[in-house]
């Protein structure tokens, strides 16, 4: 009985000891010409629903576009980022809100995306105020609605 217990007692402190980095995990966003729904100038996925602690690798699968942060539409005190140009770039979500982000030289038509961290956005109100080029626009209401 005594050696149970110790084994359970050792597997709790195991994992209650286990870093929440080793526990985060790590998405894939393609920026793509064609989305899979044979849409132009697309992320795959547009929309991702994330934990606190996860990673997204942007990856340039087709060339010529780039992820950038949205101004206004990240939450308070969190870093922008700003990707090159056919360049992969992998950005680690900690605070919960949404992230809205752009590729900069298709943002007119549309070629917008949003990550939701955690659940009930705190700055999700002020994300959906953000004045955008009306076919940015149009996908961002989309994405925006498909926030829990």
């Amino acid at each position: 009985m005594f050696k149970h217990v110790a084994i359970a007692a050792a597997a709790v402190a195991l994992v209650c000891g286990t870093s929440y980095a080793a526990l985060a995990a790590d998405h894939q966003v393609k920026m793509l010409n064609k989305g899979p729904d044979g849409k132009m100038m697309e992320f795959d996925p547009a929309f991702l629903q994330i934990a606190p602690g996860d990673t997204v690798t942007f990856v340039p699968t087709d060339k010529g576009h780039s992820s950038d942060s949205i101004n206004g539409m990240i939450p308070d005190g969190v870093q922008p980022w700003k990707g090159g140009m056919s360049q992969e770039i992998t950005v680690t979500f900690t605070k919960p809100g949404v992230y809205a982000y752009k590729c900069m030289p298709h943002f007119t038509l549309g070629m917008v995306g949003l990550i939701e961290v955690g659940s009930n956005p705190p700055n999700l109100d002020a994300a959906k105020g953000v004045r955008l080029p009306p076919l940015a626009d149009k996908k961002m209401k989309e994405l925006f609605a498909q926030v829990k």
